[in-house]
């Protein structure tokens, strides 16, 4: 089964966690699938990708971008994986239609919104009767994050 981490985040906006997270994707060699509800949260996850650092940038496609394949990031709005992505990252509160298919999911939410908190329980619950195994995620007071809960 799928390795599934939540992350709730706190203190600091998806577009600033996201970015971190992804970095730490390509360390490790891994390819990402960031699937979102919106076109707007799309391009939003790309300017962040490209200007999160100031001395460089996180590579990535969406859309109608060519080279799909070497996409290290893939931006998307329906769980395509042209890039062949062994993480997927979920963001507004999306499910993937077969977790399966990856080695890890980060599920990242507004912990400060009731409605994301709530729908995320809801996804929590149903991932654990599936069988996968699960994290809960935290930033602390810092932003820095903090499991606490398995």
């Amino acid at each position: 089964m799928t390795n599934v981490a939540f992350y709730q985040l706190q203190q600091s906006h998806l577009e600033e966690a996201l970015p971190k997270l992804l970095e730490y994707t390509l360390k490790a060699s891994k390819r990402a699938v960031v699937q979102t509800c919106n076109s707007d949260r799309i391009a939003s996850i790309s300017s962040a990708l490209w200007t999160q650092y100031s001395d460089s940038w996180l590579p990535h496609g969406m859309g109608k971008d060519e080279f799909t394949k070497d996409q290290p990031i893939w931006l998307t709005l329906d769980g395509e994986n042209p890039n062949g992505a062994t993480f997927i990252f979920l963001v507004d509160g999306v499910e993937a239609e077969n977790l399966t298919n990856y080695e890890r999911c980060f599920d990242l939410f507004d912990g400060n919104d009731a409605g994301s908190l709530a729908a995320a329980r809801k996804r929590w619950k149903s991932l654990k009767e599936a069988g996968h195994e699960l994290h809960y995620w935290q930033q602390n007071e810092r932003g820095k994050w903090e499991e606490k809960g398995k």
